[in-house]
C-alpha cells in the first residue's frame, strides 16, 4: 500500500526575504508534498500575491521580518481571505505581535518535521502516524 504525505498537493505561498533561506524552505515544502505557488521576497510582493491569489492558496509560510518591514499586513490579508498561515522567524518567538500569538510559529533554523507539524496545525489537521 502506498502512503501519501498528509501535505501532498497543498498549495502554498512562501514569503521570505533571504534567497538562500527561501530556497531551503521551498525544498523542504516540496519534499513534504506541497506545491509552492509563489515565493515573495518583499512585503509589497507578499501583499500583491495575497490579494490576487488568496482563493488559490491553502496555506502560507510568512517570515516575520522582511528587510525591516513586518509581514503582518500580509497575515491580515490572508486571514481576511480565510487562508491559514505559519510564521517563521530568526528573532525569537517572543517577538511575535500579541494579535498573532495563537498562530503556529517556527524559530529559524527549523527542521522539516517542525515545518510539517506547524503546517498541519495551521490547516487544522492531525498528523497521520503509525
Amino acid at each position: 500500500m502506498i502512503m501519501t504525505a498528509p501535505l501532498t498537493g497543498v498549495r502554498l505561498l512562501l514569503v521570505e526575504d533571504e534567497a538562500m533561506v527561501a530556497m531551503m524552505i521551498e525544498e523542504m515544502l516540496t519534499e513534504l508534498g506541497c506545491v509552492v505557488v509563489e515565493v515573495a521576497g518583499t512585503l509589497a510582493r507578499g501583499l500583491s500575491l495575497a490579494e490576487s491569489g488568496a482563493e488559490t492558496l491553502d496555506v502560507a509560510v510568512l517570515d516575520i521580518n522582511l528587510g525591516g518591514d513586518k509581514v503582518y499586513p500580509v497575515a491580515e490579508m490572508l486571514a481576511a481571505g480565510g487562508v491559514p498561515f505559519v510564521f517563521s522567524t530568526g528573532y525569537g518567538l517572543a517577538g511575535i505581535a500579541p494579535a498573532f500569538a495563537l498562530i503556529p510559529a517556527l524559530a529559524k533554523p527549523f527542521r522539516p518535521e517542525a515545518l510539517e507539524a506547524a503546517l498541519m496545525a495551521a490547516l487544522g489537521r492531525r498528523p497521520a502516524r503509525d
